[in-house]
């Protein structure tokens, strides 16, 4: 501010002086003096400005210094106090560090202290467990002398007892069980079982797929065969299935595994029999039109069943598989009416249940098509559906329903059981199902057989053509309680050694006789 003061100073009088030789440039005395004294007015005004100025700039300055000052003051304090807050909290963990090494010390002796008494302690047990031990073999010497039997033969006597009671009271609980779920199950399963029965109207003799075809005479044999074989070897070559020509008069049987073949073989020999024309060529021509009927006729039953059941969107190759059904049997019972029995069984106690209809009838209808082609692929009928109805887009509920239909795979929905009851009611219901006469008598003695493996059984009978068994056991080997689980046991082991349709009712009967004579 002084060095504006003196510039200002300076320059008022340079142009005072300059004023000053002008003015006496111009003019003459008067004019000077005039100049001189306006000149001298103009610095003394410059010089006043100047001082106003220097003091002004003094005053700011001084104003400035005291505002730093303050600053710097509150700031000095701001530092104060915050250096004062960081003592008090070093103190204050100062004081915890010392309280917490002092409780530190207090734990360590009291632990020092601790493991001397543990270490005391652990003296004093293994002491007393040798003396413990010297106890038991002292005291398990006289027992063994007074009882006459040793450690193990008393632990195996006791085993079996535990074994006995456990048994008992398990049977105890099993009959328990039982008898609780048959008080709400019972009765609502068979009024929906019966109540589909009686609403389902099937045939009770099943249609039986042919397997001979009969000739007009004798003579109509040496045409079949043919000069050298040629016929008979052309016809089986194109059917894929064998001609057994026997002594059996006026008939030709056809053998074959594959029962749309055996099918189409007939039909062949049947429609070559008529015409009177055997000769190669004009039998694989007559075969391969009974091929092309055949193949239409699978898929317009296929069709039909589904339209039957009302149940749509089924893949074009499941129904051929559906159609492929009405060539093949079970015991005797056409497969193909087996589903559509089956399906209508589902849907109605679907219904009865609360249930998707729709679902239940579907997966009834498809729950053989794994008999298709079992013959073609290694594996359960099950199974073999299961895959092919995945293959082509079923559901997981209905894969899971033909899967668990005989057990392959565990039920995990009301369907899957539906589909298991469905099945056994339909091949279990009387004349459903045929067998040959050595196969039935086979089964009852297997099944008099299980009955009296078992300790216990005095007799065994099969009654109802097989379905149900009668075991009679002694009711002094046999209690209540055990003959429930020797009839568990017995279904066991008939389900894993046994091939059969249905289901098989287990009896264990067991009555105590009390005889007395009056003198």
């Amino acid at each position: 501010m002084n060095i504006e003061i003196i510039l200002l100073a300076a320059t008022a009088l340079i142009v005072g002086g300059l004023v000053g030789a002008f003015l006496k440039g111009k003019s003459s005395g008067t004019k000077l003096a005039t100049a001189e004294r306006d000149a001298a007015q103009i610095v003394e005004a410059a010089k006043k400005d100047a001082e106003t100025l220097r003091k002004e700039a003094e005053i700011e300055a001084k104003d400035a210094v005291f505002r730093a000052k303050a600053e710097w003051e509150e700031e000095a304090k701001e530092v104060r106090r915050e250096l004062q807050s960081q003592e008090k909290r070093l103190v204050q963990k100062e004081e915890n560090l010392d309280r917490k090494a002092a409780q530190i010390d207090e734990r360590e002796v009291d632990l020092a202290r601790r493991e001397q008494s543990l270490a005391d302690r652990d003296r004093n047990l293994q002491q007393r467990t040798s003396e413990v031990d010297s106890l038991i073999v002292e005291h398990r010497a006289r027992l063994e002398s007074i009882s006459g039997l040793s450690s193990e033969e008393a632990k195996q006597q006791l085993i079996t007892a535990m074994e006995s009671e456990a048994r008992h009271d398990a049977a105890k609980r099993l009959k328990q069980i039982e008898d609780e779920a048959k008080e709400t199950a019972d009765k609502n399963a068979k009024k929906i079982i019966s109540l589909a029965i009686q609403r389902y109207a099937g045939d009770y003799v099943a249609e039986k797929t042919i397997n001979s075809v009969a000739l007009p005479s004798d003579e109509m044999k040496g045409r079949i065969i043919g000069r050298e074989g040629r016929n008979i070897r052309a016809i089986e070559a194109a059917t894929g299935i064998d001609l057994i020509i026997d002594d059996t008069p006026e008939a030709v049987i056809i053998s074959g595994f594959n029962p749309v073949r055996r099918e189409v073989a007939r039909l062949a020999l049947e429609r070559l029999i008529a015409d009177g024309r055997i000769h190669p060529s004009r039998i694989e021509e007559v075969v391969k039109k009974a091929e092309q009927e055949i193949d239409t006729a699978i898929r317009e039953a296929g069709e039909q069943a589904t339209f039957d059941v009302g149940v749509h969107g089924i893949h074009p190759e499941i129904v051929k598989l559906i159609g492929r059904l009405k060539y093949r049997t079970s015991y005797g019972q056409n497969v193909l009416q087996h589903s559509i029995e089956v399906s209508f069984l589902c849907g109605i106690m679907a219904a009865e249940l609360g249930i998707n209809v729709k679902q239940a009838k579907r997966a009834g209808l498809l729950h053989d098509i794994g008999k298709a082609v079992d013959h073609e692929i290694e594996g359960s009928h099950a199974l073999i559906g299961a895959d092919l109805a995945r293959k082509y887009g079923e559901s997981s509920n209905i894969v899971q329903a033909l899967a668990a239909h005989h057990e392959d795979e565990k039920p995990e929905s009301v369907l899957d059981v539906l589909v298991q009851a469905s099945d056994a009611l339909s091949g279990a219901r009387p004349g459903a199902r045929r067998e040959m006469l050595e196969t039935y008598v086979k089964r009852l003695n297997d099944l008099e057989r299980i009955g009296t493996s078992f300790g216990g059984v005095t007799s065994c009978y099969a009654i109802q053509a097989g379905r149900e068994i009668r075991v009679m056991v002694s009711s002094d080997e046999v209690s209540d309680d055990q003959s429930y689980v020797l009839a568990k046991d017995i279904a066991r082991k008939i389900e894993d050694e046994m091939t059969y349709p249905g289901q098989i009712k287990v009896n264990v009967i067991r009555e105590t006789r009390a005889t007395d004579y009056a003198k």
